[in-house]
C-alpha cells in the first residue's frame, strides 16, 4: 500500500477525504469515554467521581502515547513528501518502539505511585478505593493503546486515515458491549469498566496487527514495527514531540490542581463536573484535533516537496471549518449543555451543575477550536514549541485566577469562567503568531 501524495490535486477535497475519518476516529476516543461514564455514572455519582479522577492520571500517561502519534504524523509524512519511503519506515519502526517503552515505564510508575497520587484528593476512602483499583486495572492497557496511537498516526501520515476509523470502529462496538456486562451483569462496578477498556484496546490492536500483516501493507511492508532505536531518528521524534507531551502532560496535572479546587468548593461534586465535563467537551476538542491531524499531514508532505502557497490555502480552509463548528458547539453546549450532562449522571446536583459549566465554557469554543487547528500548521513544519508555550502559559494561568476567585466567593462559577476566559486567550493568541510563521516558512 502506497503513500496518497497530498502535494498535487484538488487540496480542499483531499483534506475533507483525510480529515473525515480522522475526526470520525477521535468521535470514537470520545464514544469510549462517554459509553465508560455513562454505565459507571448511574452507579452513581461517587463511582463516577471515582473514574473521572483516575481517568486524570491516564490521561496524563496517554501523553506520551500521544508523542508517538504526532511523531509518525509529522516525520513520516515529511519523508514521504520528500519521496523517501525508506526513511519513512524507519521513522514508523523507531515510533512504536518509543510507543512500548513508554508504555511499560508508565505501568511501573502507577503500580508505584498510582495510589498516593490519587490521595491528594483527599476524597472519602471509599471513593478513593474504586478509584485506585479502577487505575491499577485499566493501566494494563497502556501497552496496547500506546501501539495504537503509534499505528494510527503511522496509516495518517499515509494519507488512509480510514484504516485506524475502521479498527477503532470495531473496538468501540466491542467496548459498548463489554462495559455493561462486565459492570451490571457480572457485577464488577468500575473495575468491569476498566477489564472492558482493556480488552477493546487489544482488540484494536490485533486487527491492526491483521491488517498489517494480511491486509494492504504498510507503506508496502518490508519493515518490522520493532527494533533498536537510532540516535538520528530518536532525537529528531523526542525533539518535536516532547514540548507536545510536556504541553499535554502540565495540561493533565493542571486539570488534576483544577479538580482539587473544584473539590475544596463543590465536594464530590465539583470533581465530577470538571472532570466529565472536560470529557464531554471533547466533542468539540476532538473534532477540531481532528482538523489539526489531518493539516499536520497535509503541511508536512507539502513543506518537504516546497509548496508554501499550498500549505497556507489549506490552512485557511480547515480554519473556516473549526470556525464554523465551534459556532455549532457554542450553541449546542449553551442550550443542550445540561440535557447532555443528564445522560451521565442521574444526580441533579451534578447535571444541574454541569449545565452551568456548559453555558460558560460554551462561549468560547470557537477560539478553543481555531488554537488546536492553529498548531497542525506549526506541527507540519515541525514547530512545537510556540503552540505548545501558547497553552502551556495559558492554562497555568487558570489555577491563580481560579483560587482567586474561589476567595471572592465566586464558588465554582469563578472556576468555569476562569477555564472559559483562558480558552479566549490561547486562541487569539495562537492567531496573532501566524505572521511570525509565515516569514519563517
Amino acid at each position: 500500500m502506497n503513500a496518497i501524495d497530498l502535494t498535487q490535486g484538488p487540496f480542499k477535497q483531499q483534506l475533507v477525504k483525510l480529515a473525515a475519518p480522522i475526526i470520525g476516529t477521535s468521535f470514537i476516543q470520545i464514544a469510549y469515554t462517554f459509553t465508560d461514564m455513562a454505565w459507571v455514572g448511574h452507579l452513581g455519582s461517587k463511582q463516577l467521581a471515582a473514574i473521572s479522577t483516575a481517568g486524570i492520571l491516564c490521561w496524563l500517561a496517554s501523553t506520551f502515547g500521544i508523542l508517538t502519534k504526532v511523531g509518525a504524523e509529522t516525520f513520516v509524512a515529511q519523508a514521504l513528501g520528500a519521496g523517501n519511503t525508506e526513511l519513512a519506515k524507519r521513522y514508523v519502526k523507531h515510533n512504536t518502539t518509543l510507543a512500548v517503552l513508554f508504555a511499560l515505564a508508565l505501568i511501573i510508575l502507577f503500580a508505584l505511585f498510582g495510589g498516593p497520587i490519587l490521595s491528594l484528593y483527599k476524597l472519602e476512602n471509599y471513593i478513593f478505593s474504586l478509584s485506585k483499583n479502577y487505575l491499577h486495572l485499566v493501566m494494563i492497557g497502556f501497552l496496547p493503546t500506546f501501539i495504537n496511537f503509534a499505528l494510527t498516526g503511522s496509516y495518517n501520515a499515509s494519507g488512509y486515515s480510514n484504516t485506524p476509523f475502521r479498527i477503532n470502529a470495531i473496538g468501540l462496538v466491542a467496548n459498548m458491549v463489554l462495559d455493561p456486562l462486565f459492570i451490571y451483569v457480572a457485577k464488577l462496578g468500575t473495575n468491569g469498566a476498566a477489564i472492558a477498556t482493556v480488552i477493546s484496546q487489544t482488540i484494536v490492536l490485533l486487527i491492526f496487527l491483521r491488517e498489517l500483516r494480511y491486509g494492504k501493507k504498510l507503506l508496502g511492508g518490508g519493515f518490522t514495527l520493532l527494533g533498536k532505536l537510532q540516535r538520528t531518528e530518536t532525537i529528531k521524534i523526542l525533539r518535536f514531540g516532547l514540548p507536545i507531551t510536556l504541553l499535554s502532560a502540565l495540561f493533565s496535572i493542571i486539570s488534576y490542581i483544577m479538580s482539587t479546587i473544584a473539590a475544596r468548593a463543590g465536594s464530590h461534586i465539583g470533581v465530577v463536573v470538571i472532570t466529565t465535563g472536560g470529557q464531554l467537551e471533547a466533542i468539540s476538542w476532538n473534532t477540531s484535533d481532528g482538523l489539526r491531524t489531518a493539516l499536520t499531514t497535509f503541511v508536512a508532505q507539502n513543506y518537504a516537496a516546497g509548496k508554501r502557497n499550498r500549505i497556507w490555502a489549506g490552512y485557511r480552509f480547515i480554519l473556516g471549518i473549526s470556525v464554523v463548528l465551534g459556532l455549532i458547539a457554542t450553541i449546542f453546549y449553551i442550550f443542550c449543555g445540561e440535557a447532555l450532562f443528564s445522560l451521565i449522571t442521574n444526580d441533579p446536583l451534578a447535571y444541574t451543575e454541569g449545565g452551568r459549566y456548559f453555558r460558560i465554557s460554551g462561549l468560547t469554543q470557537i477560539f478553543m477550536m481555531a488554537e488546536i487547528t492553529t498548531q497542525g500548521l506549526f506541527y507540519g513544519t515541525a514547530r512545537s514549541f510556540i503552540p505548545s508555550a501558547i497553552s502551556i502559559v495559558g492554562n497555568l494561568l487558570r489555577i491563580p485566577f481560579a483560587l482567586w476567585l474561589l476567595s471572592l466567593g465566586w464558588g465554582l462559577t469563578g472556576i468555569w469562567i476562569v477555564i472559559s476566559a483562558s480558552a479566549f486567550i490561547k486562541g487569539v493568541v495562537a492567531l496573532l503568531f501566524l505572521p511570525y510563521l509565515k516569514r519563517k516558512i
